[in-house]
């Protein structure tokens, strides 16, 4: 196995601030973030009538071909919010998910697809934008990994460049499920356990290929860090992101962004926030969170500054490279949406 360690760079400055105010017509409004990477939030983006269009925990967001904006939550009235970047809503639908969990969107033009996984029906759902059941990827009981169902509980998935679909076991026995494209079980890796090989709380999982060949980025958040894996599932790289439990790691350009639930660690309740890795594996900014510093080449504990999000849970990043973040138990409050500054 070829395993490399992320240690980081040499120590850097950091000028810019976490947040300072700037002044756009009668109002001051903050921005957040460091190193050129700085946002500023646009408020009220994506309120609707709770009575009509309610969301619960808001999980995960993604952006389609067309540029539009897709919620899930696991409200079951509407199980799927549709946004244009404006936050004006479009559509709605999906009642039957409530463990409405992860949201991946795959394939092109026509053929886009969205992947949703479903905590407590223990269940991964190949669906069309307009929520069309096309397969159901059951409890891989072939897999002689569980004992029931219930001990299966899926949290996300991702799809590699032949259409292989990839699912994480988050919250279940942190196995990584390999299946072919059309829903076969190919093999698996990962599984609990006190190895670097091994994974706790595996909630997200990406594929990554701004270095050239396909890799899996997969969070192991309980230990505050990425790790990456070859496709076959052998361990190459982990990421330390002290105090940072992160969730979805998000590619977007060379940028690596990822929604951090808690900090400076799982029991630190109603903390988090958005942190933002460039190509080299090395925090550059963060959205309501502490300055990244890295000091003989080794991060810094990061931990969240000011108090702007409540369990950030995924982050979407949209064309312009505006941020949308979702949140989880945080009092049923819609996206957030910051634009790039």
């Amino acid at each position: 196995m070829n395993r490399r360690t992320f240690i980081g760079h040499t120590a850097i400055g950091i000028s810019a601030m976490a947040v300072k105010p700037v002044f756009s017509g009668k109002n001051e409004a903050p921005l957040y973030g460091h190193n050129g990477r700085t946002y500023r939030q646009v408020k009220g983006w994506g309120e609707l009538d709770a009575s009509r269009f309610p969301v619960k925990d808001c999980h995960e967001m993604v952006q389609d071909s067309k540029g539009r904006i897709f919620l899930l939550t696991n409200e079951t009235r509407n199980n799927v919010l549709i946004y244009n970047t404006r936050g004006k809503l479009i559509d709605s639908w999906g009642k039957e998910y409530p463990g409405a969990h992860g949201l991946t969107i795959a394939g092109k033009g026509k053929d886009e697809f969205l992947l949703i996984t479903d905590t407590e029906r223990h269940e991964v759902y190949k669906t069309t934008l307009d929520g069309k059941l096309l397969m159901t990827l059951d409890f891989p009981e072939t897999a002689g990994l569980y004992e029931k169902k219930e001990a299966y509980i899926p949290t996300e998935t991702t799809v590699a460049p032949n259409g292989d679909i990839y699912v994480a076991d988050g919250y279940g026995q942190q196995y990584i499920l390999h299946y072919s494209a059309d829903g076969k079980l190919k093999g698996w890796f990962g599984g609990r356990g006190e190895g670097d090989k091994f994974l706790d709380n595996a909630h997200g999982i990406c594929v990554d290929q701004r270095s050239g060949d396909a890799t899996l980025l997969i969070t192991d958040r309980t230990r505050c860090c990425f790790k990456r894996f070859t496709m076959a599932g052998e361990l190459l790289e982990i990421i330390n992101v002290p105090g940072a439990c992160v969730c979805r790691p998000v590619i977007h350009g060379d940028l690596l962004y990822a929604a951090v639930l808690r900090s400076p660690d799982m029991n630190n309740a109603n903390s988090g926030f958005v942190t933002i890795l460039d190509k080299e594996n090395r925090v550059i900014s963060n959205i309501g969170g502490s300055e990244p510093i890295y000091r003989d080449g080794k991060l810094q504990p990061l931990s969240q500054q000011p108090s702007l999000f409540k369990h950030p849970h995924d982050v979407c990043v949209d064309r312009d490279e505006n941020i949308y973040v979702a949140q989880w138990a945080s009092g049923n409050v819609y996206p957030y949406k910051f634009e790039r500054v």
